[in-house]
C-alpha cells in the first residue's frame, strides 16, 4: 500500500515494499554492532519522537514505521545520487564498502542506534516534560469553585482560613480593585486576588503555592505584586487615615490622658534573603530586616505607616526620615483640637517608648529620660503607667494582629524591591479587617516578636526647642493626672 509522501532535502520520495524488506535486512545485520552505551544522534530536518511502547526483549528490536519510512527515503536518495549502487542487495556489508553510500548508511546506523536505545528496557526513561500551560481549573473564576455553594457561616470561615478575610470583605476588596485593572489579562480577577491573599495570609512563597494550585510561580508573583502595589498606593489613603478631630475625644474612654490619639512603634520585619546586605542587619536581632514604623489608635487601627529604613537604623532616625515627623514638626499635622491644661496648651500627641525622642507631638515615659529618673515623683510614675497601659492596648496588639493575620510578615519571602509595598499592603488589609469587625478569635491571630533591648533616643540640637515644650506638656499632664 502506498504511504503518504515525505519531503527530505527538498526531494519527494514514495516508499516501496522492496525498500522495507531491504531495510529490515540492513537493521538486522547492524544490530550486533549496536552498543547500548552509544549516544543518540539527531537526524536533520526530521524531529521524530517515538511513541512509548512496552519493554521488549533485549535481542528483539521493534522498528517504528516512521523510522522505516525515513530509512527508505535515505536509500532512495542514495539510488538517486548513485545509480550504480543497489540498495536491495542482501549483503549490507557490501554497502558499507562502497564509499559513495557511507554517509547515508551512517545516518541509517545512527537511526538504528537511537531506536534501540529508546526501546531497550535498560535505558534510562525520559522524564515527563512539565506542562507549559497552567491547569485550566486553576484559571477558571473563583466563583465556579464549590466553596461558593457552602452556607454563609461555613463559607466565611473557609475564606478566612484561605485568604485571611471573610467572603463579603473579599468581594468588597475585589470591587475596589477592579476599576484599576491590576491583574494579568489571562486570569480571572477573583482568582488573581485569591492567589495574592493566599500568599499574604499563609506566608508561603510563590514556588510553594504553585504546587498546590498548578500555576507557574511567575504568574503567582505577578498577581501578588499587582495587588500589593495597588493596596499600598491607591487604597492606602482610603483605609489608613487618622480619626477626624471631632472623634479624637473618644479615646478618653480608654485612657485618662487627654488628647492622646494614638501610639507609635518601630517593628522589625524579617526578610528571607540568602546573602543579606550589612545595612539590613542589627546587633539586636540575628536576622536581616526592614523597619515598619506604625501608629495605631485605641481601635487597633493603623493611622500611619512608614517603611523607609533597613534593620540597622535606629527608630529615632527612621522617625526623622518619615513624613509624619516632617508634617508634625512643621505644624501641618496633629495641631488640633487644643486642650488647655493649667495654662499649658496641649496639642494631639502620640505615646512612644524610650526609643523615640521627646517631642510636643510624641511623648515618652519619664523613666526614659535620665534627668527625670533620678528625681522620681509619684506623678511621674502615674503618667508612665497610663502611657504604657495605652500602648499595651493599642499599638502592641495591633502589630500582633497584623503579623498574626498576614503571616508573610513573619518571614518576608519577596524581593527587597517589593518589601515595602508588601508590608504597607498588609497594613491596609489589617485596617479593612478591623473596620469590618472581623473576629480576632481570642488571640488566635496574635503574634509576638522576640523582645529586644531598646536603644535610648537622644534629641538633636535642632530639636531642643521642641524638647523643652514637650517637657512642659508632659509635666502638666503628669500633675493633672496625679491630682485626679
Amino acid at each position: 500500500m502506498t504511504q503518504p509522501l515525505k519531503i527530505f532535502y527538498g526531494l519527494r520520495f514514495e516508499p516501496r515494499v522492496s525498500d522495507s524488506l531491504c531495510l529490515r535486512r540492513v537493521v538486522s545485520s547492524l544490530s550486533p554492532l549496536i552498543d547500548s552505551d552509544c549516544q543518540t544522534s539527531q537526524i536533520p530536518h526530521e524531529r521524530l519522537r517515538p511513541r512509548p511502547r512496552p519493554p521488549s526483549n533485549r535481542h528483539q528490536m521493534e522498528i517504528d514505521p516512521s523510522l522505516l519510512l525515513l530509512l527508505s527515503n535515505l536509500l532512495q536518495l542514495q539510488t538517486y545520487l548513485d545509480p550504480t549502487s543497489d540498495p536491495t542487495s542482501p549483503s549490507p556489508p557490501s554497502c558499507l564498502a562502497s564509499p559513495s553510500s557511507f554517509p547515508l548508511l551512517f545516518f541509517a546506523l545512527a537511526s538504528a542506534i537511537s531506536s534501540s536505545l529508546l526501546s531497550s528496557p535498560s535505558s534510562t526513561p525520559i522524564p515527563p516534560t512539565p506542562p507549559l500551560l497552567p491547569n485550566s481549573n486553576s484559571l477558571s473564576p473563583l466563583s465556579s469553585d464549590p466553596i461558593y455553594s457552602l452556607d454563609p457561616a461555613t463559607r466565611d470561615a473557609r475564606f478566612r482560613s484561605l485568604f485571611g478575610l471573610s467572603f463579603s470583605l473579599f468581594n468588597s476588596l475585589l470591587n475596589s480593585l477592579l476599576p484599576h485593572s491590576p491583574f494579568p489579562l489571562h486570569i480571572p480577577p477573583d482568582r488573581a486576588l485569591s492567589l495574592a491573599l493566599s500568599r499574604l495570609s499563609r506566608g508561603v512563597s510563590s514556588r510553594v503555592l504553585s504546587r498546590t494550585v498548578s500555576l507557574p510561580p511567575s504568574l503567582i508573583s505577578r498577581c501578588t505584586h499587582s495587588v500589593t502595589r495597588l493596596l499600598s498606593t491607591t487604597l492606602y489613603s482610603q483605609f489608613v487615615k487618622p480619626l477626624p478631630p471631632s472623634s479624637s475625644s473618644s479615646s478618653s474612654r480608654y485612657t485618662p490622658l487627654p488628647n492622646l490619639i494614638g501610639s507609635i512603634i518601630s517593628s522589625p520585619v524579617r526578610l528571607r534573603l540568602a546573602a543579606p546586605d550589612s545595612t539590613l542587619l542589627s546587633p539586636n536581632r540575628p536576622f536581616p530586616s526592614v523597619l515598619l514604623q506604625a501608629v495605631a489608635d485605641h481601635r487597633r487601627v493603623f493611622i500611619d505607616a512608614c517603611v523607609r529604613a533597613p534593620g540597622s537604623v535606629d527608630p529615632a532616625s527612621h522617625l526623622r526620615e518619615s513624613s509624619l515627623y516632617q508634617r508634625a514638626s512643621s505644624g501641618k499635622l496633629l495641631t488640633e483640637p487644643i486642650v488647655n491644661l493649667h495654662g499649658q496648651k496641649i496639642r494631639p500627641y502620640l505615646a512612644g517608648d524610650s526609643s523615640f525622642p521627646l517631642l510636643p507631638f510624641l511623648l515618652t515615659p519619664f523613666s526614659s529620660s535620665p534627668a527625670s529618673s533620678s528625681a522620681s515623683h509619684p506623678s511621674y510614675e502615674t503618667f508612665d503607667t497610663a502611657l504604657i497601659k495605652y500602648r499595651a492596648e493599642s499599638i502592641e496588639p495591633a502589630i500582633a494582629l497584623l503579623k498574626g493575620r498576614w503571616k508573610i510578615l513573619r518571614n518576608l519571602n519577596v524581593g527587597l524591591d517589593h518589601a515595602a509595598q508588601t508590608i504597607i499592603a498588609c497594613v491596609v488589609l489589617h485596617n479593612m479587617c478591623q473596620l469590618a469587625k472581623e473576629p480576632e478569635d481570642d488571640g488566635k491571630y496574635l503574634w509576638r516578636d522576640p523582645p529586644e533591648t531598646l536603644q535610648p533616643a537622644h534629641s538633636l540640637d535642632s530639636e531642643w526647642s521642641m524638647y523643652n515644650v514637650a517637657e512642659s506638656v508632659r509635666e502638666a499632664l503628669a500633675e493633672d493626672l496625679y491630682d485626679r
